[in-house]
């Protein structure tokens, strides 16, 4: 998801009393410990681009480490069981922002940091999956970015339900919880179906990891910063492609880059829901090079990012 880890954004609300941001400072802190510290299982409904898809999740928190399992109820069998933040398990192409890559680092919510970028605010109480919540609205303070409204469980402030909201306020994506209990998920729970297919260390690795080529935007919006890169060399194609992860503490995208030839050097914008994606075709002394924007932010924002791709090493700041 984008950019946090899955259950950890919530919206909706109903009555609007906005509260110091304080408050909502603590919430989020609150929601921060309990992702890493309670364990829960339950059914949830995820909504994006007008599809509905149902699942089930377990989440498992002990001696330090963190499980999860999840399981798409309708359509085709989707599965994935993650182990302390790596992949163990996938089957079928699971809803995008719904599963992460092998390794990738979890984000920690830094509400000192968000409330720079983001307007703070408790605005209300809900009741989600026979649960009270409390409302927290993380609110743009800029064009760049979407907005949040997060619903929290009073008793133990984990997410309940999530709506990620456009400048416009339509509903881009909605996460909600139906049913969920905080009883610990028994070690079978996490046992995988038999379409979930094992990642072994040969498939993780049959692309080279290589130090990733000079290149940076020239732009970003404000807040985000790079929190990730790397460089893997197809082992059949033998192109090198470089990833680069930006975010800015809620928000995530990220930046590819791929040598091309011919045809194949294509140009599109596409959205998605809440996911876009921009390519650029350029033109440097080694060849043609496509740079790829993905990410859930606004159209204009990945837009701009694209334009501002540079090659060599990003400036060192003041």
């Amino acid at each position: 998801m984008r950019a946090i880890p899955l259950l950890a954004l919530l919206l909706s609300g109903w009555f609007a009393v906005p509260a110091h941001a304080d408050e909502a400072q603590d919430w989020l802190k609150r929601l921060g410990r309990a992702e890493q510290q309670q364990s829960y299982q339950g059914t949830f409904i995820y909504e994006r681009n007008g599809s509905f898809s149902t699942h089930d999740i377990w989440h498992r928190v002990q001696n330090g480490q963190v499980s999860e399992r999840l399981l798409q109820l309708d359509g085709s069998a989707q599965e994935v069981v993650r182990i302390d933040g790596r992949t163990q398990c996938v089957s079928g192409s699971l809803v995008a922002g719904l599963g992460s890559l092998p390794g990738a680092p979890a984000q920690v919510l830094d509400p000192q940091k968000l409330s720079s970028f983001y307007e703070l605010a408790v605005i209300g109480k809900s009741r989600v999956a026979g649960r009270k919540a409390v409302i927290v609205s993380l609110a743009p303070r800029d064009q760049y970015r979407y907005g949040f409204e997060l619903h929290l469980d009073r008793e133990t402030a984990l997410p309940l339900k999530s709506l990620l909201i456009n400048d416009k306020g339509q509903l881009l994506e909605r996460f909600q919880f139906t049913q969920l209990s905080t009883k610990t998920p028994d070690e079978s729970d996490f046992q995988p179906g038999q379409d979930c297919k094992p990642l072994s260390v040969a498939s993780s690795k049959a692309d080279e990891v290589i130090e990733p080529q000079a290149w940076h935007p020239s732009w970003l919006p404000p807040g985000f910063q790079l929190a990730r890169s790397t460089a893997r060399k197809d082992s059949q194609t033998q192109v090198v492609v470089t990833s680069l992860m930006y975010e800015d503490g809620l928000a995530r995208f990220s930046l590819f880059l791929e040598p091309v030839s011919g045809e194949a050097a294509t140009e599109s914008r596409v959205q998605l829901g809440p996911t876009v994606a921009v390519s650029r075709r350029m033109t440097t002394t080694e060849g043609e090079v496509v740079a790829t924007v993905v990410g859930e932010i606004p159209l204009g924002t990945a837009e701009r990012i694209a334009l501002s791709v540079r090659s060599g090493p990003a400036p060192e700041k003041p």
